[in-house]
């Protein structure tokens, strides 16, 4: 294949990726008008529904007019040679290949950034303000996009130079210590994140003690788990949407919790989310999802160091010196079927994982209170309750909502 065939190959992989999105929203969007499921005909009223499909009906106009953005800047990059512009700048500052890489992908990470700016003040201020959801002010607003590109930069930057490292060391084998360090990287991030991380962005404090307390840890107790922290984290600093997630491994186990659940939800219905929690754990999704994470990147390492030292990569760009960064430009678009694929295979699992969750928290404590979480959950965030089943194959890593009740309903059912 020469450089101009590989190029049209990139711009039509691209196109077509763009297009079958575009597709896959459109059809979405031509639900938004459904009556809910039936088993969903009560969550709202009349006017808390039209604010729903008002609500969902803004965020597609802004998804197309903000993704039709990035999509054309992506092309026009492509077509303008911006790629060898970035690398040619890189090496006008140096010639070093690690410094070259970092100066190459901070210069289009930046670019990225400024166009997509304006785009998350809009979401922000604007669109998540109009629907009630917005608690951000514009100073923490600032605040995180400066910490997210210092902590991106630190840890993507030493990532990209521990591979680059390893590839000059090792060349067309680095695809096996290059999958030991994200490995490493990967299982260490799972014990670290909730300590290293959020910190950096939110305050956790231990849940207050109390009745709730006590429910959770007996609850807890009844199911053998362990439970050595229950966080509570200040989310309602930046949006009035709830949620909670597991984390941490053996005795590190914690489960964190948004104060905005604890502000929507009954004592009982944050013991079902609690639940539900445990249920993931309980059914291994955590490494089970860890070890297919670490499957899925040494499939991908091993093709690309099939292709990495291939000079038509770089060339495809327009850039004759062939490099490991522009390389892996390149093989991240060509990779990107692969990539779908094992995208739906991942989505196909977590979904099926909700569901056994589900179950686990339906058997050990109660389906009802979760059933009304859920609902509690859906109608604060103004959910869509009809998706097109396309849509949820493709994106979704949770099912439906009048799938998971119906499907605990049923649960409940036969335990009565």
């Amino acid at each position: 294949m020469t450089p101009q065939r590989l190029f049209l190959l990139l711009i039509g992989l691209l196109v077509v990726n763009y297009l079958f999105d575009l597709l896959l929203g459109y059809l979405n969007a031509k639900r938004f008008k459904n009556d809910p499921p039936e088993v969903l005909a009560d969550l709202y009223d009349a006017d808390e529904y039209q604010r729903s499909q008002a609500y969902k009906a803004a965020s597609y106009r802004f998804g197309l007019l903000s993704g039709g953005v990035s999509f054309l800047a992506t092309l026009a990059f492509f077509l303008l040679d911006g790629f060898a512009w970035a690398d040619a700048l890189a090496r006008s500052w140096s010639s070093n290949e690690i410094v070259v890489a970092l100066v190459f992908f901070g210069l289009i990470l930046l670019a990225s950034s400024i166009i997509s700016l304006p785009f998350s003040y809009y979401r922000t201020f604007v669109l998540e303000e109009r629907f009630g959801f917005n608690m951000t002010t514009k100073k923490t607003f600032v605040l995180d996009k400066i910490k997210g590109a210092l902590l991106g930069g630190l840890v993507g930057g030493g990532l990209l130079t521990a591979l680059l490292l390893i590839y000059r060391e090792t060349a067309s084998n680095f695809w096996w210590y290059a999958w030991i360090v994200i490995t490493v990287f990967s299982v260490l991030m799972n014990f670290f994140y909730t300590r290293l991380i959020v910190p950096l962005f939110n305050k956790q404090s231990p849940l207050e003690a109390g009745p709730l307390k006590e429910k959770l840890h007996t609850y807890a107790e009844k199911v053998g788990f362990t439970l050595s922290k229950i966080m509570v984290i200040d989310g309602s600093k930046r949006s009035t949407r709830a949620n909670a997630y597991f984390s941490g491994f053996g005795r590190q186990k914690q489960v964190t919790l948004y104060d905005t659940l604890l502000d929507d939800l009954s004592e009982e219905e944050v013991v079902a989310v609690l639940a539900h929690e445990i249920g993931h754990y309980k059914r291994n999704h955590i490494p089970i999802n860890l070890f297919l994470g670490i499957v899925t990147t040494g499939l991908t390492l091993f093709v690309f160091s099939l292709l990495v030292d291939n000079p038509i990569l770089s060339e495809a760009l327009a850039v004759t010196e062939p490099s490991f960064h522009l390389g892996l430009i390149a093989f991240g678009i060509l990779y990107s079927p692969l990539s779908e694929i094992t995208g739906l295979l991942m989505n196909f699992i977590s979904r099926r994982f909700e569901f056994q969750a589900d179950a686990y928290a339906a058997s050990t404590f109660k389906a009802q209170p979760l059933i009304d979480a859920l609902k509690k959950l859906a109608k604060n965030n103004l959910s869509n309750l009809s998706p097109h089943p396309t849509y949820v194959f493709v994106h979704y890593s949770h099912p439906p909502l009048d799938q998971r009740i119906e499907a605990l309903a049923k649960q409940g059912a036969q335990g009565a």
